[in-house]
């Protein structure tokens, strides 16, 4: 027959599920503080050493160009119509080398009229001494006459005077003596006034005329150097770099003020380089440079200026060269410059 007995305890059990999920729980946490694994790289991309102090040297590298160092541009003192080109860019010019030759009747006619001017105020400087001359001739005989009187009225009053002492003479006909003799010195005075002021008028006049002539003079030197200067020329040795920009052709007018050319001297040239703004702020003046001329041929310099603004986002530094250039290197050539 059966025996009845009692179901089993799932005590045990119960504590194994417990167990088993408080381990999962503490590997998740453990799980999640972990943190990630360092990437790997191939062995052979690495550099393995000791890290050692001091200096670290950083390059800049920037393209450029080379222009010339020496620049004279030639401006058009005034305007004219383009007769002659006997030079053209690239050929060697001397100071007096004429590389332009202008037309133009305007500043012929101008120089002529302001010296029909100057010739005016010469004529009207002459006639104005002129004048002067005889007024102060009239007014020193009218002073001689005065004198003359006034001396003959002197000694007539000593002579009624010595009559009146001897009571040869009447009171009324002494007093008319003395005041002839104060009139005729009165009038003797100002006419010796009139004529120191007649003088200092004349000494003005004459001054102003002068230097109205002396300012046509100048207007003059200066008309004349528009009418010589219709005749271009280099002012200085060196090669000529441009003829006008645009080019200039025979027959066109130019303004006064236009560029008309530029010398540059050959072999003077400098590296001007576009430095991104990012890396300019590492760059100062007197640092070191190498300037690569894409020909097998590098030159080293060093910075000379540093634009203190950027455009389109870079700025623009100089940079002498300290060593000779190749034989044929010429300006406009591009390069690229590590300072």
């Amino acid at each position: 027959m059966d025996i009845k007995r009692d179901p089993p305890k799932k005590t045990k059990r119960y504590i194994l599920s417990s167990v088993g999920v408080l381990a999962i729980v503490a590997v998740s946490v453990a799980i999640s503080r972990l943190k990630p694994a360092a990437p790997t790289v191939e062995r052979g991309t690495l550099w393995f050493g000791v890290a050692q102090r001091g200096e670290m040297t950083r390059a800049v590298n920037a393209p450029g160009t080379l222009v010339p160092e020496h620049v004279k541009i030639i401006p058009a003192v005034a305007g004219g119509r383009i007769e002659a080109l006997p030079v053209r860019p690239g050929e060697t010019v001397t100071p007096n080398t004429v590389i332009i030759e202008l037309s133009n009747p305007d500043v012929a006619l101008t120089l002529l009229q302001d010296q029909q001017q100057l010739s005016q105020a010469y004529s009207t400087l002459a006639s104005l001494r002129n004048q002067w001359r005889q007024q102060l001739l009239t007014q020193d005989a009218t002073i001689a006459t005065l004198r003359t009187q006034y001396n003959s009225a002197v000694r007539e009053a000593l002579v009624i005077d010595s009559l009146d002492k001897k009571g040869l003479a009447s009171t009324n006909e002494v007093a008319s003596r003395h005041d002839l003799v104060n009139e005729l010195k009165m009038r003797l005075d100002v006419e010796q006034k009139r004529t120191q002021e007649m003088k200092a008028s004349e000494a003005q006049q004459i001054q102003l005329n002068e230097e109205q002539i002396e300012g046509l003079k100048r207007i003059i030197q200066e008309q004349k150097n528009k009418v010589a200067s219709l005749r271009v020329v280099a002012g200085e040795a060196g090669q000529l770099q441009t003829l006008g920009n645009p080019q200039l052709e025979m027959g066109q007018y130019v303004n006064s003020g236009v560029e008309l050319a530029r010398v540059v001297q050959p072999g003077r040239l400098k590296a001007v380089l576009r430095v991104p703004e990012t890396q300019a702020r590492d760059v100062a003046v007197g640092q070191q440079a190498v300037i690569d001329l894409h020909n097998n041929n590098t030159v080293k310099g060093h910075v000379i200026r540093k634009d203190p603004s950027s455009q389109g986002g870079t700025i623009t530094v100089e940079v002498t060269l300290d060593g000779t250039l190749p034989p044929g290197t010429s300006s406009e050539l591009a390069v690229d410059g590590t300072i």
